[in-house]
Parts: structure tokens; C-alpha cells; sequence
């Protein structure tokens, strides 16, 4: 099931559910909206290797806002730092952000039970399309979980994404590759 506001707020209250900053007006009936933090960040090689890390730079975005073009894959983050306990999050792009044409994740909008951080966004685009640091650009759903929890993400040692951050995080997908033995 999915929590309604009501359900969200007993949540914050107790805990369960960290949103920071938490403002009231982003509350939706079973939702809350994200906005876009002020990086993003794009790959430095054309052509990328899952086996090894993969070179990014930063881009601190201006006030006037910046124009994603289509073809190139941007990471950007939300301005908001979120915990959740007990339930698994869901980040959805906002139906006003997809009539852009903004896609806001790749594959990665399931959250796991005890995700504490940041969320990095796989963005890409239709169409050229400016964006501005603090714009709503997803919202986040809360789904109840059904049977005991063995280890959270928060305590899972193998979890690639524990390091807090208000920036992008790039893949880090080689960590899942066995690392060859010197001889």
C-alpha cells in the first residue's frame, strides 16, 4: 500500500521518514516533491566501462538555469536529504517535468528500506530543455513492506551508495566485479 499525507506526516513525526528540508506545501495526497539540487555532472568519455570508474565533471548550475540537450546523460541530485525506515521510497518525475520531456531516471527510481542520502538523478532529454537549481522536479512515493526486514540498506556492507553527498554520485557499478588477484 501506498501512504497517503496523513500516514507520511505520523511518519515524520516518528522518524521513520527524514525529509530535509521538510516543507509543508510539498506534502501531495500520497506524495512529496523533490526539487533539483545545484550540480549535475556528465561522464568525461564518450564511451564508459562498467568494470572501472568513469571520470565526471561537475557543473554548478547558474540561477539562469542550464540547457540539457539530448544525447548526453546527466546526473543531477535533489536538493533534499531523505531517510527512510520501515518503508520503501519510490522517486517519480513529476507529470509537468515528463511533459518537457525530461526523463528524471534511467532505471533507479526504487529506493531501498534504511536509504539515507541524497538521490542522484539519471537525467536525459527529448527535446533542449532549461532547468534551474530548486525547480520541483520529482516526488517521492512511500510503499509499506510486508514481512520482517533483515538488514536495511543502512547496514548492508556490499551498499555502493551509503556515502552521503549533496552531489551526484557517479556509477559504481565496478565495485561488483571480483577484483583479479595480483600474482
Amino acid at each position: 500500500m501506498i501512504l497517503s499525507d496523513a500516514r507520511i506526516l505520523e511518519q515524520i513525526e516518528k522518524g521513520r521518514i527524514v525529509i530535509r528540508p521538510y516543507r509543508p506545501d510539498c506534502l501531495g495526497t500520497n506524495s512529496y516533491d523533490v526539487h533539483l539540487g545545484p550540480y549535475l555532472s556528465t561522464y568525461v568519455d564518450g564511451a564508459l566501462d562498467s568494470r572501472k570508474p568513469n571520470e565526471i565533471v561537475e557543473i554548478r548550475m547558474p540561477e539562469k538555469g542550464y540547457v540539457l540537450v539530448p544525447g548526453q546523460l546527466y546526473l543531477g541530485v535533489t536538493e533534499e536529504y531523505t531517510e527512510t525506515h520501515g518503508y520503501v521510497p519510490f522517486l517519480e518525475g513529476k507529470s509537468s517535468v515528463g511533459r518537457l520531456g525530461i526523463d528524471i531516471h534511467s532505471t533507479a527510481g526504487k529506493g531501498d528500506e534504511g536509504f539515507c542520502n541524497y538521490w542522484t538523478l539519471e537525467m536525459s532529454v527529448k527535446v533542449p530543455v532549461r532547468i534551474y537549481p530548486g525547480m520541483p522536479i520529482g516526488q517521492l512515493i512511500y510503499f509499506e513492506i510486508s514481512g520482517p526486514i533483515l538488514r536495511g540498506y543502512d547496514k548492508k556492507k556490499s551498499a555502493k551508495y551509503r556515502t552521503v553527498s549533496s552531489h551526484p554520485t557517479p556509477s559504481r557499478m565496478y565495485l561488483n566485479f571480483p577484483r583479479k588477484r595480483a600474482k
